[in-house]
C-alpha cells in the first residue's frame, strides 16, 4: 500500500509551517535520509529529510504552501511493485489522513490543505503565478517580472536560482504612447513568517521589557594589534578572526566572571543560566536572526570565530536547525562594520541583556593630562531591570572592557 508522507514535527512549539520547496519531483526515486523539503517556520527554513524509501508517487502540498499543519499529508511514496494506479483507491485514505492534523491549526482559523490542491500541469492556462516565497521576495527586491519567467521547479513552479538568473535583464519595451509622468515604483514584498514573529517579539519585548542602557568606550588599539597577528599566523590554516568573534569571547568571560548578567525574568523567578550561550545577531533578507554559540567561555577563540562565521552563513541561507537558533542567555549585536559609532538594541526576550557594539574610530583622549588619541569602540548594554540591576550591569560592562583592552587573556584556554 502506498506509504503517506506526513509533515513532521520540527520542534516542541512547531504547529505550522510554509513548505517552501521540495528537493524531489514526482517519478523520483527517494532513499530515508534524502533532503525530501524545505519547510518555512517562524525562525528560519528547516531542512526535512524522506522518512521511508520509494518512488515518489505524488504531492499532495505544492511549494508555497502556507500554514501547514504538522502531521498534514503532504505526498505520497510508492514501494517496490506499486504503480501510479495503486493511487485511485488511496484518496479515501489521505483524506482521512489529512484530517488527523493538529487541532491547533482549525483554532488558529488554518485549514490544512486539502489533497486536491496542486500545481497547474505544465501548459496549463492560470492567472497565478506558481513561485516559492523566496524566489516571490527576490524577484520584489530586484524588480524582476515573474511572468517572463520560466520556472525549473516541481510542475514548472519559480525557484530562487531561477529568479536570480534574470537579475538585471531588462524587461521588453513597452511600445511608446504619450509623455506622461513616470510611474511609482512602490513594491509591497510580502511579510513572512519569520518577519511576522520577529515583528511581534520585538514589539512585546519593547512594551513590557522596562529597557533601562549602560554605555562605555573601549580602547581597542591593543586589541586590533593581537587580531593582526594573529592572523598573520592563522593565515596558512584559512582561518582569519574578526574584531565581533574577540567580541563575542570578552563578553563569553565577562559573563563568567558576572554571572548575575546571564540571566532571564519570570514571575516566579530570575533565572541565572548556568552555560555561557551567546546569541549572535545576523541580518538576513527575512530579518534578524540570532544563532547561538554554546559554551562560548570554554572555547578557545578559534574555535568560537569558525562557529560564528559557518552559523551566519546558515543563518543567511535559511538553513539553521531549531536548536541552533533556541535559547541562548546573552546577545550580542555588531553594526560596527557598517560604520555606525553607537546604538542602543531591543533586548531578545526572554534574555536580560543584549550588547550594541559600534564601529571602532580614531578618537581625542586625555592621558596625564595632556591630549593623545586612541582607537575606542563605544558599546551599549541594553537591561532588562527587572533581572538585572544598574550595578550588576555596570559590573559586566567593567569585566568586559578590561578583557577587550587585555586581549591577550582572550587566547588563553580557559
Amino acid at each position: 500500500m502506498p506509504t503517506p508522507i506526513r509533515l513532521p514535527s520540527i520542534a516542541s512549539d512547531f504547529e505550522a509551517g510554509t513548505i517552501s520547496a521540495w528537493h524531489k519531483e514526482v517519478g523520483d526515486t527517494v532513499e530515508a535520509g534524502d533532503l525530501l523539503i524545505d519547510v518555512e517556520t517562524d525562525k528560519a527554513v528547516v531542512e526535512v529529510e524522506a522518512p521511508d524509501s520509494g518512488i515518489l508517487g505524488a504531492i499532495h502540498v505544492p511549494e508555497g504552501t502556507e500554514d501547514v499543519a504538522v502531521n498534514t499529508v503532504i505526498g505520497v511514496l510508492l514501494t517496490e511493485g506499486e504503480s501510479a494506479d495503486d493511487l485511485e483507491d488511496f484518496g479515501a485514505g489521505i483524506a482521512e489522513a489529512t484530517a488527523e492534523a493538529p487541532a491547533a491549526a482549525a483554532e488558529a482559523n488554518v485549514e490544512a490543505p486539502s489533497p486536491a490542491v496542486a500545481a497547474p500541469a505544465p501548459g496549463e492556462s492560470t492567472d497565478r503565478i506558481f513561485a516559492s516565497p523566496l524566489a516571490r521576495r527576490i524577484a520584489a527586491q530586484h524588480n524582476v517580472d515573474l511572468t517572463r519567467i520560466t520556472g525549473r521547479g516541481p510542475n514548472g513552479r519559480i525557484l530562487k536560482a531561477d529568479v536570480e538568473a534574470n537579475i538585471g535583464k531588462a524587461a521588453p519595451a513597452a511600445p511608446a504612447t504619450r509623455l506622461e509622468a513616470p510611474a511609482r515604483d512602490d513594491v509591497d514584498i510580502p511579510n513572512s513568517k519569520v518577519r511576522k514573529v520577529i515583528a511581534r517579539r520585538l514589539t512585546a519585548a519593547k512594551q513590557e521589557i522596562p529597557h533601562f542602557y549602560l554605555t562605555i568606550d573601549c580602547e581597542i588599539d591593543a586589541l586590533l594589534d593581537v587580531r593582526r597577528q594573529l592572523n598573520g599566523h592563522l593565515e596558512a590554516a584559512g582561518v582569519k578572526v574578526s574584531v565581533n568573534d574577540l567580541v563575542v569571547k570578552a563578553v563569553a568571560l565577562a559573563l563568567k566572571d558576572v554571572p548575575a548578567a546571564n540571566a532571564s525574568w519570570s514571575d516566579d523567578a530570575i533565572r541565572q543560566y548556568g552555560a555561557v550561550d551567546i546569541s549572535v545577531a545576523v541580518a538576513t533578507d527575512n530579518g534578524l536572526i540570532t544563532p547561538i554559540v554554546r559554551n562560548a567561555d570554554q572555547k578557545p577563540l578559534t574555535e568560537v570565530s569558525t562557529e560564528i562565521k559557518a552559523l551566519a552563513k546558515k543563518a543567511v541561507d535559511g538553513k539553521l536547525q531549531p536548536d541552533e537558533f533556541k535559547g541562548g542567555g546573552f546577545s550580542v549585536s555588531n553594526l560596527g562594520m557598517y560604520g555606525i559609532r553607537e546604538f542602543s538594541a531591543i533586548i531578545n526576550p526572554p534574555q536580560a541583556c543584549i550588547l550594541a557594539v559600534g564601529a571602532g574610530e580614531q578618537r581625542a583622549v586625555v592621558r596625564d593630562g595632556e591630549l593623545a588619541t586612541a582607537t575606542l569602540m563605544t558599546c551599549t548594554l541594553s537591561v532588562d531591570h527587572r533581572a538585572v540591576d544598574g550595578a550588576v550591569g555596570a559590573e559586566f560592562l567593567a569585566a568586559f572592557k578590561r578583557y577587550v583592552e587585555s586581549p591577550a587573556v582572550l587566547l588563553l584556554e580557559h
